[in-house]
């Protein structure tokens, strides 16, 4: 079994090389775009204001916002190139965080050459006039290389920016140092929380360091300086392209996963079904429920585990109540007739949303439903996952038992408990195939008027994986085999706080007990 720090170090040159490759390409365009733009705006005061706005409007949208807003567009033009030429490409994971990081990356180096330009002696300007240089040979010859402290020094602060804010990348499909912090922190398995954090400073100070010394280059006029610290670079690029673009990368099927410690279970237990029978598999984890089923049905991913009600209510903005059977049959004919998603079946248990408290503060307050709490709702605070409050299902809660809380709060999953055991918040929205709700003791308040829809685990694959026989053959023992109570405990061998193992050390755990397909 391996330790956190080990388990780290296994998949380090893949999470760094993908996140130096990110950072690189993004401050490379950046300083593409930025450098002529910044020019032209230093000697037109037309351009100027728009230029500076546009790029500081781009540092008040959250980057991880940024990168998901890029996510729907470039889903519609990947459709339009289709149309257009018979052939798209993938929209999910690199190209929205690079498009999101490259205008990150501009702020710094627009202002900083704008400014040192308009701050320059207009001695200088006249002097160059009057030995007849033109405009391109004052820019090169005078402007560019006075400014050119000024200049590096918005090119290092692009970079520290780009290669922090590159993070944020791991929720919309692209693999980073930020898969160490997204899942150490749903897990909380704070080795890696502080392994990602710490790679990526690292990462950040030194090339804040190399560009530090083609900037003394520069300034001193030093060419070898200059080219050894960008050398440097170069081989650092070179080098994590070589390691996550070599041969050695093979990959026959994408799994998606969304962020929170069942659904890294269920990708793992996935991905060993299909290195069982001899398929390779990247996992995308970390994406949130609008991106995964939408990389589903643009085939960004191959397969992934969703759950009814979210299908029922978000994708298909559905609000009535039938049946578990009929909402099953329901969505697997709108799955294929809207977007050619197939859907194997369901796995065996549902993980459902239930408004849960500790046991001594419902008993204190005689609380066993929700139709009770709604009486003491105006004096409690409700807490919750980010997506809850956005849900149908919140809005079903609220106006069918008149619940009106005191404080509403949204936490990641892990501390949305952990505010629950101090006393934070009196109720919080719990997941029913969690671990921590017997391990902690809680209470789940019963639901009589059955408004929260079922939230069966179903497992779907992508239209261009229909007809994968090998696929549905690899996926097909694990469609009823999994009851709530071996996720329940699967889940809590990776939450619980002393001895907890990894998500793949838990689906190999849950897989035990999974028959493989006899044709294997």
């Amino acid at each position: 079994m391996d330790g956190p720090v080990a388990s780290a170090l296994r998949v380090l040159p893949e999470y760094l090389g993908y996140h130096v490759l990110l950072s690189a390409a993004a401050l490379a365009i950046g300083i593409a775009l930025s450098l002529p733009l910044a020019l032209l705006a230093s000697r037109s005061a037309l351009l100027r204001w728009p230029l500076l706005s546009f790029v500081s409007l781009v540092q008040t949208i959250p980057g991880l916002a940024l990168m998901a807003l890029f996510y729907p567009i470039l889903i519609g033009l990947s459709l339009l190139t289709t149309k257009l030429t018979g052939g798209g490409f993938s929209a999910l994971g690199f190209l929205p965080a690079l498009l999101a990081l490259t205008l990150y990356s501009m702020l710094p180096i627009v202002r900083n050459v704008v400014a040192g330009i308009a701050n320059l002696d207009p001695s200088l300007g006249e002097a160059a006039d009057g030995v007849g240089m033109t405009g391109r040979q004052r820019l090169l010859r005078v402007e560019l290389p006075l400014i050119a402290p000024v200049m590096m020094a918005g090119i290092r602060t692009a970079a520290v920016w780009v290669i922090g804010t590159a993070t944020l990348a791991t929720p919309v499909g692209q693999t980073s140092l930020g898969n160490y912090i997204f899942s150490g922190l749903q897990t909380e398995n704070w080795i890696w929380v502080l392994f990602g954090c710490a790679v990526s400073a690292a990462l950040a100070l030194t090339v804040d360091q190399l560009l530090a010394v083609i900037e003394g280059g520069l300034a001193q006029r030093r060419r070898r300086r200059i080219w050894s610290a960008g050398v440097a670079l170069l081989l650092g690029v070179l080098t994590a392209a070589f390691t996550v673009l070599g041969p050695a990368s093979r990959t026959d099927y994408v799994i998606g996963a969304k962020n929170f410690t069942e659904q890294y279970i269920l990708a793992d237990l996935i991905g060993q079904r299909l290195a069982h029978t001899g398929h390779a598999a990247a996992v995308r984890s970390g994406l949130g429920s609008a991106v995964v089923f939408r990389a589903l049905a643009q085939n960004d991913i191959d397969v992934y585990v969703d759950y009814s009600g979210t299908i029922w209510a978000n994708a298909m903005g559905r609000s009535d109540h039938p049946s578990r059977k009929v909402m099953l049959r329901e969505i697997e004919s709108w799955l294929k007739r809207e977007h050619g998603i197939t859907m194997l079946g369901a796995l065996g248990f549902e993980n459902a949303y239930a408004l849960t408290m500790r046991s001594d503060r419902a008993e204190e307050l005689g609380v066993h439903s929700i139709a009770d709490l709604g009486r003491h709702a105006p004096g409690l605070s409700l807490g919750s996952d980010y997506e809850f409050f956005a849900r149908p299902d919140w809005t079903m809660l609220r106006d069918g038992y008149g619940l009106s809380f005191a404080h509403t709060r949204e936490f990641q999953s892990t501390f949305m408990y952990r505010a629950l055991a101090d006393g934070d918040v009196d109720v919080i929205a719990a997941f029913s195939s969690d671990g921590r709700i017997e391990a902690d003791h809680l209470t789940v308040l019963e639901d009589p008027q059955q408004r929260i829809p079922p939230y069966d685990a179903i497992l779907m694959v992508s239209p261009k994986r229909a007809n994968d026989e090998e696929l549905a053959s690899a996926l097909a023992p694990l469609i009823g085999a999994v009851p709530v109570r071996r996720m329940r405990q699967a889940n809590f061998l990776v939450d619980k706080p002393q001895g907890a193992i990894s998500p793949a050390e838990a689906a190999r755990w849950l897989g035990k007990m999974i028959p493989h397909s006899g044709s294997e």
